[in-house]
């Protein structure tokens, strides 16, 4: 049985760098097929749940970003996989007494919803690093269950957070009502850009739109995603952490 479970191990583990191909052509294949360029959307990759073998082998096939939502898990992989230099995406909840480890280990934030949080990670992140990179989180489908700011809110909350030391209030992201029709997908997605635009016109230097996952990314590409996170089509069904 321990051979088979190794041999197992093995085959998983050698898919993942075929596995980040066929993601990278659906990626390119989705941008040109909405005329954009497929250098203008990056693949970050879910990493949750994985033990640090399986990000070695993403790393050996060019990917260098990776994200995370439990954070005592992914403080031991970042000390584990510090030597890669590799940059870390916490996209999770995040609550209050998780901050100062985020602030301290990590590049970007994609869960941001509250001011309390916003304020503690630019208390608690050290001088000596560069700003710590955030989005907000919306929650566009007004699902009860799901984490994310409002559209009502989201202006005065990204005016707040743009005004914080050691934060960089980078853009959106967005994790829609699951749908398995492209149409849906695209209505959620657009409302989300729009709501960016907003922003942006209101004077906000913002630059990403973190959207789409295995399911969706054609549909966030469609729609303007500048950053699409993918676990499941790289790693396979997502473990038990």
């Amino acid at each position: 049985m321990l051979y088979f479970a190794a041999l197992i191990e093995q085959l998983i583990m050698t898919s993942i760098s075929a596995n980040l191909q066929a993601v990278r052509e659906r990626i390119a294949a989705a941008a040109r097929k909405y005329g954009r360029r497929p250098e203008d959307v990056s693949l970050l990759a879910v990493s949750k749940t994985w033990p640090a073998a399986y990000i070695r082998e993403a790393v050996a096939a060019g990917q260098n970003a990776f994200g995370e939502n439990y954070v005592q898990e992914a403080v031991e992989k970042l000390g584990e996989l510090a030597p890669l230099q590799l940059e870390w995406h916490f996209i999770g909840p995040l609550q209050s007494n998780k901050t100062r480890a985020v602030a301290e280990s990590f590049a970007w934030v994609h869960s941001l919803d509250r001011l309390k949080i916003a304020e503690r990670l630019s208390a608690q992140r050290p001088d000596g690093l560069p700003p710590l990179q955030v989005c907000l989180e919306v929650n566009i489908s007004g699902e009860a269950t799901k984490s994310g700011v409002s559209l009502t809110a989201l202006g005065e909350l990204a005016a707040q957070v743009a005004a914080l030391p050691r934060l960089a209030l980078r853009g959106l992201m967005a994790i829609p009502a699951a749908s398995a029709e492209c149409a849906e997908q695209r209505v959620a997605f657009a409302q989300v850009r729009e709501a960016y635009e907003q922003l942006q016109n209101s004077g906000l230097r913002l630059d990403t739109l973190s959207m789409g996952m295995t399911h969706d990314l054609e549909a966030a590409i469609s729609e303007g995603s500048t950053l699409v996170r993918v676990g499941t089509a790289i790693f396979g069904e997502r473990r038990q952490s």
